[in-house]
């Protein structure tokens, strides 16, 4: 998450909006410099202490949580904690979109126990790479890690019984795939809980343009009321607000920007 006003010269060209593969190159590269260790978190500048508190209350993770995971598998870059309110029940299937180093996938993994199985999907192999070895090394055996892109989802069509992202979908230039790909994953019946930045009024066009802030999670942040429309859109019922964390040090003339934690149900 980006945590301060970039320099005017990562803006791209402003004639033009964002081209999908300029955004997802950038992702990417982004999050494999994380990976190899080359930078620290997915914010563009570092954020006051008292930012970071209130980035800390938004993923919510608790120091049990955090006591199961192994050593490099919580890269910080979260926005809430959807494992913590999946409703996760042993023998379940879930599914985690942009699993990273592994945070969700190993902490999903305890709850549904060695009858359940957890899946991430993630674009990015240094990740996959940290992510795999995290796995090996904490002697989880019901994860699996597989390549590929969250807008066409490397996975069975109703064989999903939780879908879970923390800080994703933003990155991603198509929501309206990957909420699409989400209910078709699922079963009758299954969940989708993710947290995710939204934005409340709209983020300015020059905005939009700038891959940096792509990167880092906010030039691609859906307005709030948009992004459950987008939900409901795809077909999903009942959903609901969980939780709501402002982050009033991102907040503009003419936007601000919030965590959301929601659920819905296919």
């Amino acid at each position: 998450m980006s945590a301060g006003p970039e320099s005017e010269s990562s803006i791209v060209n402003e004639s033009k909006a964002p081209d999908e593969k300029d955004v997802k190159a950038a992702v990417e590269g982004r999050y494999a410099a994380i990976a190899r260790g080359q930078l620290k978190s997915c914010c563009s500048s570092t954020p006051s202490a008292s930012d970071l508190y209130n980035i800390a209350t938004a993923q919510g993770y608790t120091a049990a949580e955090r006591a199961e995971l192994p050593e490099g598998a919580d890269l910080g870059l979260g926005c809430g904690d959807p494992t913590g309110t999946a409703d996760l029940q042993p023998g379940q299937t879930v599914l985690d979109l942009g699993s990273g180093a592994g945070v969700d996938c190993f902490l999903a993994a305890r709850r549904v126990g060695p009858s359940g199985f957890v899946i991430g999907v993630d674009m990015t192999d240094e990740m996959l790479a940290k992510a795999r070895s995290n796995a090996q090394r904490g002697g989880f055996t019901n994860v699996e890690f597989r390549e590929g892109d969250i807008e066409n989802l490397p996975v069975e069509s109703a064989t999903v019984d939780r879908v879970i992202s923390n800080c994703v979908i933003n990155l991603a230039p198509d929501k309206a795939r990957v909420f699409a790909e989400v209910y078709r994953v699922l079963r009758a019946g299954g969940v989708v809980t993710v947290s995710d930045i939204v934005s409340i009024g709209p983020i300015p066009p020059e905005v939009r343009r700038d891959m940096e802030r792509w990167a880092g999670c906010t030039a691609g942040a859906l307005e709030k009321s948009a992004y459950l429309s987008t939900v409901r859109a795809a077909g999903f019922r009942d959903v609901e607000i969980l939780k709501e964390v402002p982050y009033e040090y991102l907040r503009t003339e003419t936007y601000a920007l919030a965590s959301l934690t929601l659920r819905a149900v296919k």
